[in-house]
């Protein structure tokens, strides 16, 4: 009933199979993919006809991870997996990435890969194994894929690359110094396609020892791929690229020199509409049948790319004036709003980002509820970016994968200089609204993220700073990197490469390739030339900045405190009747953690302070021989029960009262009364000793050493 192929290796630490001809059999193309006990199912199918009219390429990757997986129930109330979560959008991306450029130039065929995870050993992340199945899924499928690819990811830990690190070792990496990088490469036999990286402060020698390091260690992977579709692959599609070279040629007698006038305009808004008029004119010049030719777009694209990318080749030039390595102008502000905790305005050429920071508390920390666990985060960054920030009109709804990725990438970035939560016990929340863009909107995140963090008074390990790299190759080998692309570079050229750090290091990596990979070589030039353009905006982002960045009036002020874990319960009290009433008295917020880390968080020091004390006389021991004010709470014949430590009574005996004899305690003390008491020890069964006559009852200062020092007197 079942045709069967399945192949395994060794890979790293764990044996890894593909498995086809079992499951999902009327798919184009399914392979199972285990790596231990991790399993992952990608199915993909495929349009045969492309739809009437349709000038792109509509690929579409889903990753849904299945809570029965790791043996878990969904939360919330329908207990069901609703929409991605920002792991599963990220995953569709690291996935759509590097095989998007793989398919044979001009396949407009609708095409879906929907990859599910079905089981998770909580060690295993099943991205990568995600990535391997849908590559495998492909290469199986006869649709006009040009792979397969493979994907790992890479670990720095003691100076070594680590293959497939688990995933505890990748959770927070910000909390284990000891491990310096969570780098993901997907790549074919000959290149490099797609990075993505967390990282603090590699070099770049560092960098991209990793990037080589990760390529050899997927080629095994690669070949077991082949293997499989050796035994397993339908017979490929029949599809060629249709041929409208005569329709090109035409489109460019029609307007190369319009076109090409066009693309000399330096101002974005102005070269968009010269460049628009360009195409009418083209259009204009054409026959009905030309008109109707489904590649008309194509051939428009082409004379673009052809004309923007010979000449920066070629001259060295590009099409705002800019030398290859130039920068654009940059202009930084901060403190621009007058209520929020931190805000900065950073504008690099007509991209522009108005990016806001806000201080929480630990309740304002975001629960994560992931197949390995739940977890919670004190660092979020959301992005925006409405259709005002290019002058367009457009629909507005909730963020789409390109805002969580773009927004993941700048959260990346900074969380590597973020303080230890010991020394700064804040929940930090960034919000970068893009006001203007051409270009690389996410590094302008990068940037400002910085500098309003620093407005709002969080002590970063240093400022970090973004460039978006480009490159243009040539089919002769000549290329040109770019630095700072703008929006047309990225969408006519061959590489999306941005890199974002400090001045000792890199602390995100990210790059797309839209050819079939590129060399170390150029790789190796992109980062120095990346590494000169970020020290240069650093440069210019110190500019903004004030000597010292003043801790907002409007932020809460947070105190910690430790106590002792046998303690909590209670703080807390029955039902947590204690922690509301110090919340109650104090006005404080209090966050206690399992670990008997106390937050204490209010905008007046006062209510801290209280709330503090409180807590301490809770959980704090009393000191022999310290003086304590406290109050009578029963008196009985042999004395009187003080309560004069937090919850802790003490006997004041009717001897210790004071220095007279006393027929009972009621004939100088009442029920309520307030007393200074000194703590002189515990007897054997540890009860408290305490005493009133050795301290001064209005001053609170004993009063023994005085007496002694009076008998001393009389005696001369």
């Amino acid at each position: 009933m079942f045709d069967v192929t399945t192949k395994s290796m060794q890979w790293g630490e764990e044996t890894l199979t593909l498995e086809t001809g079992k499951v999902a059999r009327q798919a184009d193309g399914s392979v199972i993919a285990t790596l231990g006990e991790t399993s992952v199912m990608a199915n993909v199918t495929y349009a045969r006809q492309q739809k009437p009219g349709q000038d792109f390429f509509p690929l579409t990757v889903h990753y849904q991870e299945k809570y029965y997986a790791a043996g878990k129930v969904p939360g919330g109330f329908f207990k069901r997996e609703a929409r991605p979560t920002e792991k599963e959008t990220l995953t569709a991306r690291l996935i759509d990435r590097p095989i998007r450029p793989l398919f044979v130039p001009g396949f407009k065929n609708e095409v879906l890969v929907m990859c599910t995870v079905l089981s998770h050993d909580l060690v295993n992340d099943p991205d990568m194994v995600a990535m391997i199945a849908a590559s495998a899924a492909l290469t199986i499928s006869g649709a006009p894929f040009m792979g397969p690819i493979a994907g790992c990811r890479v670990g720095f830990e003691d100076g070594e690359y680590v293959l497939n690190p688990t995933v505890d070792d990748m959770q927070d990496l910000r909390l284990n110094p000891e491990q310096r990088l969570d780098l993901v490469v997907a790549g074919t036999k000959d290149a490099v396609m797609m990075v993505e990286s967390e990282a603090y402060e590699l070099t770049e020698a560092e960098m991209l020892g990793a990037v080589k390091f990760a390529h050899e260690q997927i080629q095994p992977v690669i070949d077991l791929i082949i293997d499989l579709a050796e035994d397993a692959a339908k017979e490929p599609f029949d599809f060629q690229p249709a041929d409208y070279s005569e329709l090109y040629e035409a489109v460019k007698a029609a307007g190369e020199t319009e076109m090409r006038a066009a693309f000399a305009i330096t101002d974005k808004q102005e070269r968009t509409a010269a460049v628009a008029a360009a195409r009418e004119t083209i259009k204009g010049a054409l026959n009905e049948e030309q008109l109707d030719d489904a590649n008309l777009g194509s051939a428009l694209k082409k004379l673009e790319a052809g004309i923007l990318r010979g000449d920066v080749v070629k001259t060295g030039k590009r099409i705002d004036g800019r030398a290859t390595d130039e920068i654009r102008p940059i202009t930084g502000e901060t403190g621009l709003l007058p209520r929020t905790h931190g805000s900065a305005l950073f504008t690099r050429g007509e991209t522009q980002g108005l990016v806001v920071t806000t201080l929480g508390t630990g309740d304002d920390e975001q629960f994560i509820d992931a197949l390995h666990g739940n977890f919670k985060s004190n660092f979020l960054l959301h992005y925006n970016f409405p259709p005002y920030s290019v002058g367009e009109v457009g629909r507005v709804g909730p963020p789409g994968r390109r805002e969580v990725g773009h927004g993941k990438l700048a959260w990346r970035a900074l969380q590597a200089v973020l303080p230890a939560a010991t020394d700064f016990p804040y929940t930090v929340r960034i919000v970068s609204e893009i006001t203007e863009s051409n270009g690389s909107s996410s590094m302008a995140s990068v940037c400002g993220g910085s500098l309003s963090m620093m407005d709002a008074g969080v002590p970063l390990k240093a400022p970090v700073a973004g460039v978006a790299m480009g490159l243009i190759l040539e089919e002769d080998g000549s290329y040109a990197i770019l630095s700072d692309i703008l929006g047309d570079e990225d969408h006519l050229g061959d590489m999306d490469f941005k890199v974002a750090g400090t001045e000792n290091g890199i602390t995100s990596l990210q790059m797309d390739i839209k050819v079939a990979g590129i060399t170390p070589e150029i790789m190796e030039k992109a980062l120095a030339q990346a590494k000169d353009g970020r020290i240069h905006i650093l440069g210019e982002m110190g500019k903004a900045l004030s000597e010292t960045n003043e801790f907002s009036v409007h932020a809460p002020r947070i105190e910690t405190m430790n106590i002792p874990t046998d303690k909590i319960r209670e703080v807390i009290g029955s039902g947590g009747k204690v922690i509301r009433e110090i919340v109650e008295v104090s006005g404080a917020k209090v966050d206690i953690n399992d670990d008997g880390v106390i937050k204490i968080a209010s905008p007046n020091g006062d209510a801290i302070q209280k709330a503090y004390d409180m807590i301490h006389a809770i959980v704090a021991e009393p000191e022999e021989g310290a003086v304590y004010t406290g109050k009578v709470v029963k008196i009985v014949d042999f004395g009187a029960f003080v309560n004069f430590f937090g919850k802790r009574d003490g006997l004041v005996h009717v001897s210790q009262i004071e220095n007279r004899r006393l027929n009972h305690p009621s004939d100088v003390l009442k029920e309520g009364q307030e007393v200074k008491v000194k703590l002189l020890g515990f007897d054997d069964r540890g009860k408290v000793r305490l005493s009133m006559k050795v301290v001064d009852q209005e001053t609170g200062e004993e009063v023994v050493a005085e007496k002694k020092e009076k008998k001393e007197e009389s005696a001369e």
